[in-house]
């Protein structure tokens, strides 16, 4: 998919990886992805996190029910459950509901 297949973005690259708990997961290379409820990105966009600098490999939409636990390691946790209760005691009275749509954004360190 590339970007001119995507909806326009809802929010800037800057507010993707914000808190410092997922910063310090992508910097030590434990997160390399990140769901959010709106796009934030391009492919090929760059971040910067701690004059560190990730490249935006790919961005799409995922279900909340689709999630494995391998999506759940691309986000800094060892299972989907871990996951969920982590989003959940960010957003309390958020319902965790299967059929939510979410976007995905898979990223990866600029070498050099």
């Amino acid at each position: 998919m590339t970007n001119k297949d995507l909806p326009a973005k809802t929010c800037t690259i800057d507010r993707l990886v914000t808190m410092a708990e997922d910063v310090n997961k992508v910097i030590e290379g434990k997160k390399t992805a990140t769901r959010r409820n709106g796009r934030y990105a391009d492919v090929g966009e760059v971040m910067i996190l701690k004059d560190k600098k990730y490249v935006v490999d790919r961005v799409y939409s995922q279900s909340l029910g689709e999630l494995t636990d391998e999506h759940a390691r691309q986000e800094g946790y060892d299972t989907v459950e871990a996951y969920k209760q982590s989003i959940l005691s960010y957003h309390p009275g958020m319902p965790w509901l299967p059929h939510m749509k979410v976007w995905v954004h898979e990223f990866s360190p600029v070498n050099g």
